[in-house]
């Protein structure tokens, strides 16, 4: 129930500014699930103790135990516009604590009231009392695939070997994009290959031996990066990128304390990648390796690759690109060929 107000003057019949003032004031307090509770804005600490009335309509509210913590009164209400304008009578202030997105009911109704002319309305404030930072929807994310892990019958079923296809998909799909240079199927295919991480990070929480969350999976990401970055992060300098990648190569070469090139090389990647990447670790470590000789198209395609990345070239990129061109080829003599039976067929 809404506190009756007490019994407000009569207004001024010429609608004057004290008129004005005994409708009082509403303040829509709106708040963040991807904010900590009580992590609430000055200004939103000063209106909810300053207001004569403070409503909710969510019994469940996460802000609700630490604004009576406060000593903020909370009546558990959900007015309509009219019981709201009523309860501000007598220039009474209400503030209606509401989530994120507001409460799209309530302002539409004091719109409508607004609109009709018939009603001295308060004045009306969106106050944000929390503030989502860069990054907080991955909290949205990480909530949606815990209800999805939980509930739907086919994801509660999947492992890291029966999702790791399609993380290859997904990982091809975005390339894709970035060569087609569509950025809405870009932002899509991001999140596509976000989602995977998300979805092995929420696997990975099951398991019993050695169970890991995806703050765990943040958390290494971001100490390696902060390691491999002193230039960033601490005493070091570097002005180009080769002072860059020559950081990264040696604070990586006493992480790993690998015995060979070749460790850590996927070997089940695409073949031109894996040739360049091969030549890539041998290039920079200055090892003189020569080229394995040997007949077939293999070892042609092997010295392509290592001439190709020796220049600077991505083969794996460069024959996808030929292959596209090959593709826009094929369609093309396909039109030609459809083209020539209709007019065939015209004769």
């Amino acid at each position: 129930m809404v506190t009756p107000p007490p019994a407000p003057p009569t207004p001024p019949a010429d609608g004057s500014a004290s008129a004005e003032a005994s409708a009082g004031r509403v303040i829509l307090l709106t708040t963040s699930h991807r904010v900590a509770p009580g992590l609430l804005s000055w200004p939103a600490w000063q209106a909810l103790h300053g207001a004569d009335e403070v409503l909710c309509g969510d019994a469940d509210h996460p802000q609700l135990p630490y604004l009576r913590e406060a000593g903020v009164a909370v009546t558990h209400a959900s007015p309509t516009a009219e019981e709201l304008v009523d309860a501000c009578a007598g220039g009474r202030t209400v503030l209606v604590v509401a989530g994120a997105e507001g409460d799209r009911p309530l302002t539409d109704g004091l719109a409508r009231l607004a609109g009709s002319g018939r009603v001295a309305m308060p004045d009306l404030e969106l106050l944000p009392a929390s503030y989502d930072l860069p990054g907080a929807r991955l909290l949205d994310l990480v909530q949606v695939m815990d209800q999805i892990r939980d509930e739907c019958p086919w994801s509660s079923r999947q492992t890291h070997k029966g999702l790791a296809k399609y993380a290859i998909e997904e990982a091809y799909e975005l390339v894709e994009a970035i060569e087609d240079g569509d950025r809405d199927e870009l932002r899509e295919e991001l999140g596509d290959v976000l989602l995977q991480v998300i979805f092995h990070a929420r696997i990975a929480e099951e398991d019993t031996e050695d169970p890991f969350s995806v703050d765990d999976v943040a958390g290494c990401i971001v100490d390696k990066l902060i390691h491999r970055h002193p230039h960033v992060f601490g005493d070091d300098s570097a002005d180009t990128p080769e002072d860059v990648k020559a950081h990264w190569l040696r604070t990586k070469a006493v992480e790993k304390q690998r015995t060979s090139l070749t460790e850590g090389i996927p070997l089940g990647q695409p073949a031109l990648a894996l040739a360049a990447k091969l030549a890539s670790r041998v290039r920079t470590a200055g090892l003189p390796v020569p080229l394995p000789q040997g007949e077939g198209v293999g070892y042609e395609l092997l010295a392509l690759a290592l001439r190709a990345e020796a220049e600077g070239i991505d083969p794996e990129a460069a024959l996808r690109a030929a292959a596209r061109a090959y593709r826009d080829a094929v369609r093309a003599a396909e039109g030609a060929g459809q083209d020539a039976g209709e007019d065939a067929g015209r004769m």
